[in-house]
């Protein structure tokens, strides 16, 4: 779909639900910019058929809307998210009186497949994070980043906004920061924590020069990482130790979880630690773990 200018549909009517999304439900800076695109191209065809106002969308109009989408041969996953922000940019207006009814109430979403996650094993797991020259500068904060990417399953953006009073390294667990500004705590093994302590003490403060800052890691000109280092570094990662295919730090969070069930931690604990809402996230991991299903169908089924 062509972008479409934003005049089309005025800012005055879009702003406000997306403070709403920022202040009230917390969501993240990425996701509030997408909606914002996405409810701009919704204005853009309210506008070509006629409409000017939020308060004259009617059910008729969101499912042509819908039907345009499909006829323009978006995935399906990027149908949904576009009908997905009208459906919450109308129910905000619903709430807030400015339209009678919800116009989205019979409007089928479409089903999208769960995709199972890319997991590595654990060898290959471990030979990722422990890539890269060792005297190479920087070594110590990437192989702190990658170890506690993998020891807490932390998202690319909750690992950069880390700060340093976030790690408790004496009883050994961090505090982070995830969706919708919930706050999850996150046990740490000794070996990612002596990584970070490494790193602390030989390279943060030579990276910081005379600067002060709170995040941990930060870059060679003592700048807080982005989402977009941590990416890079991991993939960078990656490719030092030969493995091929997409290898992003959400490869290391399917990791943590997935290995984890396979050394037997229970669904919950699991759920918990990588701040998902519903378990039924969690619950794809129990898909991946085919070779624990093998040991278990050689085990205990009757035929040899």
């Amino acid at each position: 779909m062509q972008a479409v200018e934003e005049s089309v549909w005025p800012l005055v009517q879009i702003e406000p639900f997306l403070h709403y999304l920022q202040i009230e439900c917390g969501l993240a800076v990425n996701t509030i910019s997408a909606y914002r695109g996405d409810l701009v191209r919704f204005g853009g065809f309210c506008r070509e058929i006629g409409l000017g106002e939020a308060r004259q969308v009617t059910p008729l109009v969101v499912q042509r809307y819908a039907r345009r989408l499909y006829e323009r041969h978006l995935a399906t996953s990027s149908i949904a998210r576009h009908l997905a922000a009208v459906r919450m940019f109308m129910r905000f207006h619903l709430l807030n009186g400015m339209v009678d009814k919800d116009v989205c109430a019979v409007l089928d979403m479409p089903k999208t497949w769960r995709r199972l996650p890319s997991v590595l094993d654990q060898r290959r797991t471990i030979e990722l994070i422990e890539a890269g020259d060792k005297e190479h500068p920087i070594y110590a904060r990437n192989r702190a980043l990658l170890e506690l990417l993998y020891a807490t399953g932390m998202r690319a953006s909750e690992a950069a906004d880390l700060g340093v009073k976030d790690i408790n390294f004496q009883v050994g667990y961090v505090r982070c920061i995830g969706k919708g500004r919930k706050e999850r705590i996150i046990p740490v093994h000794k070996t990612a924590l002596a990584a970070v302590r490494d790193y602390m003490e030989k390279l943060r403060l030579e990276l910081l020069g005379r600067k002060e800052g709170p995040r941990l890691f930060v870059s060679r000109t003592g700048r807080p990482l982005s989402r977009v280092d941590v990416w890079r570094i991991v993939r960078g990662a990656a490719r030092a130790a030969g493995i091929s295919g997409k290898v992003t730090p959400h490869t290391l969070r399917h990791c943590f979880g997935s290995h984890l069930l396979q050394g037997g931690a229970d669904l919950r604990s699991v759920q918990e630690m990588l701040g998902h809402a519903d378990v039924t996230t969690t619950q794809i991991y129990t898909h991946v773990d085919q070779q624990h299903l093998r040991r278990i169908h050689k085990k205990y089924h009757p035929r040899p």
